[in-house]
């Protein structure tokens, strides 16, 4: 995970700590926020995470050996 991503998560904990320790109305708007910032975070480390493995796949393939084919002079040259 990034550091950005554990700030947000340590600032969605904290977020919920403090309700509970006001212990009012707190508790129902910074519980669902918490978990929607979870939610957003990992879905984002996930599509980071899938576009560096679709980029090995890219790389992958064009390091794929290719046929190659010589000229009657590269030819006399390695004969």
């Amino acid at each position: 995970m990034s550091p950005v991503s554990f700030i947000a998560i340590a600032f969605a904990l904290a977020l919920v700590v403090m309700s509970f320790s006001f212990m009012g109305g707190a508790v129902i708007v910074a519980v669902p926020l918490a978990l929607a910032i979870v939610i957003i975070v990992g879905l984002l480390d996930y599509k980071r995470r899938r576009n560096e493995a679709e980029g090995l796949e890219r790389f992958r393939e064009r390091s794929k050996p290719r046929k190659t084919e010589l000229n009657p002079q590269e030819r006399e040259t390695l004969s």
